[in-house]
């Protein structure tokens, strides 16, 4: 069908569907996914577009609007796209991922349809097959408010999406080939600051503020190895938001973002006019700090910023007394994801404790990474459809990890899906026995982050727990040799991704799927196989099972 025929029809039907069942708002954009060649780091090279922009396109939306994006892709090569800490709401449909969806073949298109449903903040999405993340293709998704529903601070003079990151010289097709070949892609060549890595004089100002005015600031590290730390020259930062929840509102001088993570400051333009640098460099890279600078232009300046640029801290543990200082706001009256534990989840019992170390090992001379000695590959099928159509027995086992490490067990290269049972209250330990810090994000969630700690993780670390205000999130980091605890109810039927954001890591292997099923089978839990979904290997011209009712 051609471009016009699919918009008509899909527009269609929308508007049907809405005007008998009274839906909420909808939203509709085109996408068109194109290599174009730039030069991020004064090195031309071929990145992927979005409707020709690098970084991507906003995505600005309300909670409980309904989202539809119609992805044509012209690589050549599959493409696909996740909609990171967006909540799928019984969706995982929608997931973008390569455990959860056929990819968009080159030449052929997609829509995916979804709804941001009782979140708000900051989220971004990027590509999630192979490499494709190491060439851009990521952009920010915002979900506002609705008016009913008050945030706790006044609306800002302007609203700035700032999409943070590291950065390779390499095409994104030789940084996967090294890593095939078993080798590290090493260090990044640098950090981008939307796309940009700033650092002269003279350069264009990015932002630009007025005098006496409140700006908001929508950080989100969309690199795909290194935690950045972010501060503003001249001005003090209030957090307000993380990870799609708001915080107590305490000022900082520099945040550090760890790599999956968004954060949302209000800044007062309270100084001389004039112009001031922003800054992100790298954290915990020992050979060197990369360094990236954006200008923000107070209104009808002509001063310059000054060339000295404000230090980032040193060290991991000055991060950890950081993350110690965040709070939830259980005052804020907005949307609260994962209600069932938004008032006293630090009261809830835990039905099971599940401990994922990761590790490093070397398998016929090629590294590979491990979660409880498994090292995951994705099937030819995605695991989610071979499960739907109830054939999953022939291309992977479930949970052949345990809930703990074995370490006498020689590491296995095999699909990795967890069951957890449906409403169940889960403990997740991150346990991290290596010296750099790694980053994690689940699909489909938000969890509460209750802990941290060095050393490895037992019974006994509960009593540091943070069990009255942590911050809900999507996005977790671990430090050097310790580890993390996160605590959720495993309510959203599907099947969900657990990575690494480190992506070298999550390319080889440190990654599982958590499957969760309603035994009901019931539309209340789950929707049903959309009628547009896209087919592939061992189901296509299987007949579909029975639906949902």
């Amino acid at each position: 069908m051609s471009r016009a025929g699919v918009a008509l029809v899909l527009l269609l039907s929308v508007l049907g569907l809405a005007a008998v069942t009274a839906e909420d708002p909808y939203l509709f954009f085109e996408w068109n996914i194109t290599y174009g060649t730039i030069s991020p780091i004064g090195v031309p090279q071929r990145v992927i577009l979005i409707n020709g922009q690098f970084p991507g396109p906003d995505i600005n939306a309300t909670s409980n609007n309904n989202v539809i994006v119609n992805v044509f892709n012209f690589l050549d090569e599959p493409f696909l796209i996740s909609w990171n800490g967006v909540q799928q709401r019984k969706n995982s449909w929608q997931d973008g991922m390569a455990g959860t969806n056929c990819p968009i073949l080159p030449g052929q298109n997609f829509t995916y349809k979804f709804q941001v449903k009782d979140q708000i903040g900051s989220f971004y999405y990027f590509p999630s097959l192979r490499m494709h993340k190491a060439a851009g293709g990521y952009g920010g998704l915002r979900i506002h408010s609705r008016l009913l529903i008050p945030v706790p601070f006044d609306p800002p003079a302007d609203d700035y999406t700032v999409m943070v990151g590291d950065w390779y010289n390499k095409d994104h097709a030789v940084l996967a080939k090294i890593l095939d070949k078993g080798r590290s892609i090493g260090i990044p060549a640098g950090i981008l600051i939307n796309g940009k890595p700033g650092k002269d004089n003279d350069e264009d100002p990015q932002f630009v503020m007025e005098a006496g005015k409140v700006y908001r600031y929508r950080i989100c590290n969309v690199g795909i190895k290194s935690s950045v730390n972010f501060r503003i020259q001249g001005h003090s930062m209030k957090l307000v938001e993380m990870d799609g929840s708001h915080t107590v509102q305490n000022l900082y001088d520099s945040l550090d973002v760890h790599v999956g993570q968004c954060y949302s400051v209000l800044v007062t333009a309270d100084q001389a006019p004039g112009d001031y640098y922003i800054v992100a460099s790298s954290r915990f890279i020992k050979k060197k700090e990369l360094v990236a600078t954006a200008v923000i232009r107070y209104a009808g300046s002509n001063t310059p910023p000054s060339a000295v640029l404000p230090r980032a801290p040193a060290g991991w543990a000055w991060s950890f007394n950081q993350w110690r200082s965040f709070r939830w706001n259980l005052t804020a009256s907005a949307a609260r994801p994962n209600p069932q534990g938004s008032y006293h989840y630090g009261n809830i019992n835990i039905t099971r404790t599940i401990k994922l170390v990761s590790s490093r090992v070397s398998v016929d001379g090629k590294t590979r990474y491990a979660l409880n000695g498994v090292s995951h590959v994705d099937t030819e099928t995605p695991l989610k459809l071979v499960e739907y159509f109830g054939i999953a027995d022939k291309f992977f086992n479930y949970s052949i990890i345990g809930d703990e490490p074995t370490p006498e067990t020689p590491m296995t290269i095999a699909p990795n899906v967890l069951n957890v049972e449906f409403r169940t209250y889960v403990e997740i330990i991150l346990e991290n026995p290596e010296k750099s810090v790694q980053a994690y994000h689940l699909n489909g969630y938000s969890f509460f982050l209750v802990g941290m700690g060095p050393g490895k993780w037992t019974p006994e670390s509960r009593k540091t727990y943070n069990s009255l205000d942590a911050v809900s999130r999507h996005a977790v980091h671990v430090f050097p040799k310790s580890w993390s605890a996160i605590m959720l109810t495993f309510d959203n039927a599907g099947m969900w991704n657990l990575r690494s954001e480190l992506w070298e890591r999550r390319y080889l292997g440190q990654q599982l799927y958590i499957s969760v099923v309603s035994p009901a089978r019931s539309l209340r839990d789950e929707y049903n196989l959309p009628e547009t979904a896209m087919l592939c290997g061992s189901v296509v011209g299987t007949p579909k099972p029975t639906p949902y009712t």
